[in-house]
């Protein structure tokens, strides 16, 4: 049974932050399939999945974006959610899969990147994980307001990953 997708998504300060979830990025709903048929071989429930297409992520991202709240700036939510922007306008959709621990948070996440995911983030009440390894070796730099998310690319653009994947 495919997840179903949804909208109503958790937030903080008025933009999408699913606390004791992992979101996972994936290239296509193809893949986005392959990795929910593989994270609940890992257990996962089924019906606790929430599946985002391309154009749903996206217009979440523009609903997060006209009524976030200044105070979403403050830490990665703002930056996370305009990393996620860059990767649904090429069509990527996500996988926002609830975990119970750290333990199956990497477990989900190696399921996932198994099945091409690219990004799968941990969401924890005070800071935002990251779990699938860039390739490149590019070492993560210090992600401000300000900077916005590393990507770990030469640039630090999330709009160059996919460049260096080919």
């Amino acid at each position: 049974m495919p997840p179903h997708a949804t909208t109503d998504a958790p937030r903080s300060f008025g933009v999408f932050k699913p606390v004791g979830h992992v979101v996972i990025s994936l290239p296509d709903a193809d893949a986005a399939q392959k990795a929910t048929e593989a994270v609940v071989g890992q257990g996962v429930a089924a019906a606790g999945l929430r599946h985002y297409s391309d154009r749903e992520m996206l217009r979440q991202i523009d609903e997060d974006l006209a009524h976030a709240s200044p105070l979403a700036a403050v830490g990665q939510e703002m930056n996370l959610v305009l990393a996620h922007r860059t990767l649904a306008e090429r069509g990527y959709h996500f996988l926002v899969v609830p975990v119970s621990s750290d333990e199956q948070a990497a477990q989900v996440a190696r399921a996932a990147e198994g099945c091409g995911a690219e990004r799968a983030q941990h969401y924890g009440r005070f800071i935002i994980e990251e779990l699938i390894e860039r390739p490149g070796g590019i070492p993560q730099v210090a992600e401000s307001p300000d900077r916005g998310l590393d990507a770990q690319t030469p640039s630090g653009k999330e709009s160059e990953a996919a460049e260096l994947k080919k």
